[in-house]
């Protein structure tokens, strides 16, 4: 495949360096990132001794790093870059509004004017009654700004019992103090504290292709919201205050919910007089073939939506929480002569950041980039699972842009390769080589591209990771750490 970027028709890895690539020097931006930049999700003992891969450039649906080499990126930045690379419309609004007005504070019944239009559009864009934007920088403060306000919304109603927020096993949330705590991915606790019970609980969560193999998709389903309703009834449903969910599991393992599943949990919520949060983090603006994907993927009308990354294509950051009329009529209602709701942050609705969103949500409308999900990504799904004839490939899964391998030991028995193997990692590094990025966590690779992929990329794509999956299983069996299970 060839693509033309910055006016050369090159191969998918360049062999050659451009001549611009000239100005950067990768030995001492290398020598300086490991010296001071601590990284985040980081295993320092990889990083001390090979340092970081230097990015410099991008392009569409491609990256450069500083020595010229092109990659195709499949993981789309990190779940974000829905709208592509070296958008000049979302680089220009976002100078053009730096120029009029970088920063005022939002504090104290000040706004301006990208925030107050990209809270009226996200409300036109938003299903049912979610009318009401507050925004943050990230995921992660947009699920810890959830729940303060969950929590001051029941202490107005006269509930102040009504605390403890429920999320699943594997899920993802972000990585500040209360949202890692939220949290379900039990490997991303290691070394750190969080916080429990009562606070957060957990129920299981669903994993279709690690369910028992004697229930079929729908008793599963029975399991999980039955055990749902158990846990709510042993924490008392007067002192549960919301249930916390992504419509698809990202960082957990892109877990898909068997069938029926989102919609008897949001049901078993308001039997319970309980709020229902869609974090929509990584699922809106468009992965999912739609701006949100909670009622037009699975069917559900959510008390809350989080989102952030596709919000602004990850030209800047930002994130939303949108509340529903019910939440803002309550919490809006003055507590006493100069209260006020004192929850925010200095970069709330930075009007650079809003700028950007609206850039995108323009770009994302007139190509119908949500459409294009549509129509291109079962194809995207189809083309990788082809993928699952390969000896170490247990499971393909995941709906349009948003998708997962599960490497296994024995497809038969679903056994695991032992962590030190790091069978997500060999494999994600041999992609690299071959110009394809995807994320290695732990025995899984995930891929959420920009929403711009073609048809001739995906099949690149899918070819370069089969290639990389099959090196990776000659070089397991030379060292013997796998002999064809």
């Amino acid at each position: 495949m060839t693509d033309t970027v910055f006016g050369d028709s090159v191969p998918a890895v360049v062999q050659s360096a451009p001549s611009r690539f000239d100005a950067y020097d990768t030995a001492d931006l290398w020598r300086k990132d490991v010296d001071h930049y601590i990284h985040p999700f980081t295993d320092f003992e990889v990083w001390k001794n090979e340092g970081a891969l230097v990015m410099a450039e991008s392009e569409g649906a491609y990256v450069y790093d500083s020595d010229g080499k092109r990659y195709l990126d499949a993981q789309g930045g990190l779940w974000c870059v829905n709208a592509g690379y070296g958008r000049a419309e979302i680089a220009d609004a976002m100078a053009e509004q730096a120029r009029r007005l970088a920063y005022y504070s939002p504090f104290t019944n000040t706004t301006s004017v990208p925030g107050a239009t990209l809270a009226h559009k996200l409300a036109s864009l938003a299903p049912g009654d979610l009318n009401h934007a507050f925004f943050g920088m990230s995921g992660s403060d947009a699920n810890d700004t959830a729940v303060r306000i969950i929590h001051f919304y029941f202490n107005r109603l006269g509930q102040p019992n009504k605390k403890t927020i429920i999320t699943r096993v594997n899920s993802y949330h972000g990585s500040s103090y209360l949202a890692m705590s939220l949290t379900g991915v039990a490997h991303d606790h290691i070394g750190f504290d969080i916080i429990g019970e009562p606070l957060i609980a957990r129920v299981e969560g669903p994993d279709v292709y690690r369910r028992s193999g004697e229930m079929t998709p729908e008793e599963y389903t029975d399991h999980l919201v039955d055990g749902f309703k158990s846990k709510v009834e042993e924490l008392g449903a007067d002192n549960v205050a919301a249930f916390f969910a992504e419509p698809i599991m990202g960082a957990g393992g892109v877990l898909v919910p068997p069938p029926g599943y989102l919609p008897r949990m949001r049901e078993a919520c308001r039997e319970f007089g309980i709020l229902y949060v869609s974090d929509e983090v990584v699922t809106a603006f468009g992965r999912l073939g739609h701006f949100f994907a909670s009622e037009d993927v699975f069917g559900i009308q959510p008390d809350i939506i989080n989102s952030a990354k596709g919000l602004t294509s990850g030209y800047a950051p930002l994130s939303a929480t949108l509340l529903s009329d019910d939440i803002y009529d309550v919490i809006s209602v003055p507590q006493a002569p100069g209260a006020e709701f004192a929850h925010g942050y200095t970069y709330s609705g930075h009007p650079v950041s809003c700028a950007a969103a609206l850039a995108n949500i323009e770009i994302l409308e007139r190509e119908d980039l949500c459409g294009h999900v549509r129509t291109v990504g079962p194809y995207f799904e189809e083309r990788l699972r082809t993928l699952a004839d390969l000896p170490i490939v247990g499971d393909v899964r995941g709906k349009n842009f948003m998708m997962c391998l599960e490497n296994v030991a024995d497809r038969d028995t679903k056994e695991m390769f032992p962590p030190e193997v790091e069978i997500g990692r060999r494999i994600s590094d041999a992609c690299d080589a071959r110009g394809l990025l995807v994320r290695p966590i732990g025995r899984l690779n995930v891929l959420s591209p920009p929403l711009i992929l073609t048809t001739d990329q995906i099949d690149w794509l899918v070819d370069t990771l089969r290639a990389g999956i099959e090196e990776v299983t000659a070089g397991l069996e030379r060292e013997g750490l796998w002999s064809g299970g």
